[in-house]
């Protein structure tokens, strides 16, 4: 798994502590400490998995204890009544950690689902499918790994590590030129530069000016051919805005380079995966 592991601890600590607060007061009234089982995850649907390390550092942030046995890997496919993986040890352990460690599972699985999804839709063409900044708060990397997983891509990963001048900055700026200018002329740090266009106008100057890469937002199929023939190869082409599973395959079939999906993380629908003790 590619992610910070101690990020990624601080991450399921905060989770655990949200839940849990100062007890599982259910629990702990009714499940001894001695009392010992199993517990397994089990698939309920067609998926793609993710998270499944993240689900296993949820029960031993709970119980170092526990015993995590993974019948399935990140990336593999989901199908329903599958056997995700086994963990055993302390059952009230088990019944402390496994909503946390589900809704981790559940909804990365989710977006490496319908990443999946999007990445069959454009098979042959060479556009790429992407993420945008479109994220749960403080999941940015789970989500970004989820996406991953699912044969995507990584868009920028926030303000910091790529410049994209959007439509409000050329409003502010006066004009996509001007705010291009302003751009280069202090980008000290050499970032990449990519300028959002919403006409053909728009993306006629964005390469005069000599960008890395042209967003085309909400622009019809035939616009975007007629973006692609202007650009001849010499700038990346990113398409957004209404990108959906119905269209990207004719999306993608006009020569764009990337394809960005927001719905990836923001609408993506959690795969049903449930946790069950045997005693």
């Amino acid at each position: 798994m590619d992610l910070d592991i101690e990020k990624l601890r601080y991450i399921i600590n905060g989770a655990l502590a949200e839940d849990i607060g100062d007890g599982d007061v259910t629990t702990n009234l009714i499940i001894p400490p001695s009392q010992f089982g199993k517990g397994v995850f089990i698939s309920k649907e067609d998926g793609v998995l993710a998270g499944i390390d993240v689900a296993q550092l949820v029960f031993e942030g709970v119980d170092r204890d526990v015993t995590f046995k993974k019948y399935l890997k990140d990336g593999d496919k989901l199908t329903p009544k599958v056997s995700i993986a086994e963990v055993e040890g302390r059952v009230k352990s088990f019944l402390t950690a496994e909503r946390v460690a589900l809704n981790f599972l559940q909804r990365l699985s989710s977006i490496a689902t319908l990443t999946a999804k999007f990445v069959e839709k454009v098979k042959g063409p060479k556009a790429k499918i992407i993420d945008t900044r479109k994220t749960t708060p403080f999941l940015r990397n789970l989500e970004k790994y989820a996406v991953r997983v699912g044969g995507g891509e990584n868009h920028r990963f926030g303000l910091y590590d790529m410049i994209l001048i959007k439509d409000n900055h050329i409003e502010a700026a006066g004009s996509i030129v001007e705010a291009i200018n302003r751009v280069k002329k202090g980008n000290k740090k050499g970032l990449k530069i990519e300028v959002e266009t919403q006409s053909l106008k728009e993306v006629e100057d964005a390469l005069n000016c000599g960008v890395d890469r042209i967003m085309l937002d909400n622009m019809s199929v035939k616009d975007i051919r007629k973006a692609v023939e202007l650009i001849k190869g010499k700038i990346e082409l990113e398409v957004s805005g209404g990108v959906n599973l119905n269209n990207v395959s004719s999306i993608a079939s006009t020569g764009i380079d990337y394809i960005s999906v927001g719905s990836l993380t923001h609408s993506a629908k959690s795969i049903d995966i449930s946790f069950e003790i045997m005693i």
